[in-house]
């Protein structure tokens, strides 16, 4: 089931790429169930495993969820079953969950959040340079989607909003 009735209980975690003229910029990123805020992400122009854990670190620095609560769910690529990455969410107190081989259904969440970058950002224009792409996925991050767009699914409300409005006081930043 992928619902949460709080945050820092679920969270969902995958990769996307796009191109650019340089070349292709990757961008992990880390999702809470609850709120649908990306609460981590990390841009690179490489697929390793320090990718995703720059995410994770991101999502724990700004959460900083209490250890034995939080689940954080991935597909089976290579970069969330490494060793970098099991070995921190282990040492963070993370509990680890992966899909079952060829199941899309239980990232469906994640697909959609990129599909709506794609959609809102990197389709609308070409990219000359990666550190101008990742330039424009941060602003689009942190300055539309988490505080200004709205989901249906939550009440109409950006997820700052809804964490605002409806989140408990306690590790909700």
């Amino acid at each position: 089931r992928f619902v949460a009735d709080a945050p820092n209980r679920l969270w969902l975690t995958d990769i996307t790429e796009h191109p650019t003229r340089e070349g292709k910029v990757y961008c992990a990123a880390v999702l809470d169930v609850y709120s649908r805020r990306i609460v981590g992400w990390s841009i690179a122009d490489h697929l390793r495993a320090e990718l995703v854990v720059d995410a994770l670190e991101m999502a724990r620095w700004r959460r900083r969820p209490p250890a034995g609560q939080t689940v954080v769910h991935s597909d089976r690529g290579s970069q969330y079953t490494s060793w970098a990455f099991g070995h921190r969410l282990r040492a963070a107190g993370l509990l680890g969950s992966m899909g079952r081989v060829g199941t899309a259904g239980d990232n469906a969440m994640m697909e959609s959040f990129f599909g709506t970058l794609q959609l809102e950002l990197l389709d609308r224009r070409r990219w000359y340079t990666r550190r101008q792409l990742a330039s424009a996925v941060f602003e689009w991050i942190e300055a539309w989607y988490n505080p200004r767009r709205r989901h249906t699914s939550i009440d109409d409300l950006s997820p700052v909003e809804f964490e605002r409005l409806h989140a408990p006081t306690a590790g909700a930043a």
